[in-house]
């Protein structure tokens, strides 16, 4: 009797299922943080946005304020904003701890919360503009914050 061809044997299959997965655990935590950057990412783009308003705003009026949008505000909103919330195409929110929504503080995608902002002043002398977002779903958001010399400071980091 001839043989005609020879097959993988069941160990051989086993091992190269075992080696997948052994890569994939390792790739999947790398790949999740990656993403977690690039939402953070756009967090310091739109700080750099609103620090750029609040410098307009300033040479305008003399001061700064702590409305993002409407009357008295420095004319920014989030682009393609729809009201806040899961519909976003943005992922953190940003302004200040005390005010409403669309004026004073832009919810995200993430619907994390401006009670996480209370660090945050507009007056005479300078601006605090937050940005916080929980970008891992661990309860801890990401706070970053902006000033008026431009400072971008991690006030609490969801990456670590």
């Amino acid at each position: 009797m001839k043989k005609i061809g020879r097959g993988f044997t069941l160990i051989e299959l086993m091992i190269v299922v075992a080696i997948i997965a052994f890569l994939s655990v390792i790739a999947v935590p790398n790949f999740f943080k990656f993403l977690a950057k690039a939402k953070r990412s756009e967090a310091y783009m739109n700080l750099s946005s609103l620090y750029t308003a609040q410098k307009v705003y300033w040479a305008e009026h003399g001061e700064y304020s702590s409305k993002l949008s409407g009357e008295g505000g420095i004319g920014w909103k989030p682009d393609g904003y729809k009201g806040g919330g899961a519909s976003e195409r943005f992922y953190y929110t940003y302004g200040f701890g005390q005010g409403s929504e669309g004026k004073n503080f832009f919810t995200g995608k993430l619907n994390t919360s401006n009670s996480y902002m209370t660090m945050t002043k507009a007056d005479k002398e300078g601006f605090v503009i937050a940005a916080v977002g929980d970008i891992d779903g661990d309860g801890k958001p990401d706070i970053l914050t902006i000033d008026q010399n431009n400072t971008i400071e991690i006030f609490q980091d969801d990456l670590t």
